[in-house]
């Protein structure tokens, strides 16, 4: 099961308030103004600024 459109539609970054898109895998979700990416964990978007992974500017994560 997957994050329904619904939850999709009203979810936006929590630092930025700008809109998310769902990674390919459907494990997460990714803010490209700031680059950050909140992991998908049981079906339960972690949306909290200080656990999401920072991301390059090609939206990979950093290393």
């Amino acid at each position: 099961m997957t994050i329904s459109k619904e939850l999709l539609d009203v979810l936006v970054c929590p630092q930025c308030r700008g809109d998310l898109q769902l990674t390919a895998g459907k494990d997460g979700l990714v803010c490209p103004k700031c680059r950050l990416l909140y992991e998908i964990k049981d079906e339960i978007p972690v949306m909290l600024v200080d656990e999401a992974v920072r991301l390059d500017e090609n939206l990979k994560p950093l290393k």
